[in-house]
């Protein structure tokens, strides 16, 4: 329905609120899908690990995975390209190879890997939209997995084809599994995004319905209170 992830002239804003008044009644942009945990998943472990998502704009990304209970910190960034070219206005172009990202770490004994795939695939984003997530358009904007070992991957394609297999969404998943190289974080204000501007219209019609999926769909493990990347942010 936006244009774009990214942060808007006054007149726009104003226009963009408007928009939102008048297609508020047609519900949240995408809508959460219902699907059963992975047949393969982690037994537990020890220490902090390590997940990186892209699923569309990182704002709701990032958003969701803190609201999680067992993450330790989510930050937005860039994954898929190099480090040169790692700079918002750069990935925009959508000429870098990176992905809009969030890079979670997260203690397995609370929350595991395949668990944060089901939240990811269910409330998160649309994993069957190639190139795109709602109104932001771009290979910038694909829905990807950038596994950090062999245990990742093994899960994440087994998933996948497992959900495809049961037809759990219309279309076939288009999610990419890759492992990582390397994670950049965002620009400050990118950070914490959804917590601090939870009135911008981007925000309310695309990404607050995600949390309250979460919220309804994962109650056991959902957390009101976000943990946040910036110490002065407020969740």
């Amino acid at each position: 329905m936006f244009t774009s992830c990214r942060r808007r002239s006054l007149a726009a804003l104003l226009a963009a609120t408007i928009f939102s008044i008048c297609a508020g009644a047609a519900g949240a942009a995408e809508d959460a899908v219902v699907i059963p945990p992975p047949d393969v998943d982690e037994a537990g472990g020890s220490g902090t690990e390590t997940a990186i998502f892209a699923g569309g704009c990182f704002w709701g990304v990032q958003g969701v995975f803190q609201h999680v209970k067992g993450v330790k910190s989510a930050v937005s960034g860039y994954a898929g390209g190099e480090a040169k070219t790692a700079q918002y206005e750069t990935v925009s172009t959508g000429a870098t190879g990176h992905a809009e990202s969030v890079e979670v770490k997260f203690d397995p004994k609370e929350v595991s890997y395949g668990r944060l795939l089901q939240i990811f695939f269910s409330v998160a984003h649309n994993p069957t939209q190639l190139n795109f997530q709602g109104p932001d358009q771009g290979t910038q904007y694909r829905s990807a997995l950038f596994v950090t070992g062999p245990a990742q991957r093994k899960i994440a394609e087994r998933y996948i084809g497992q959900l495809d297999k049961a037809h759990v969404f219309a279309q076939p998943i288009v999610t990419r599994v890759s492992d990582a190289a390397g994670f950049y974080p965002a620009e400050a204000y990118h950070q914490d995004f959804l917590t601090l501007n939870p009135t911008y219209p981007y925000i309310v019609y695309n990404d607050l319905p995600k949390i309250e999926n979460l919220k309804s769909l994962f109650p056991a493990d959902y957390r009101s209170q976000p943990v946040l990347v910036r110490k002065d942010s407020k969740g």
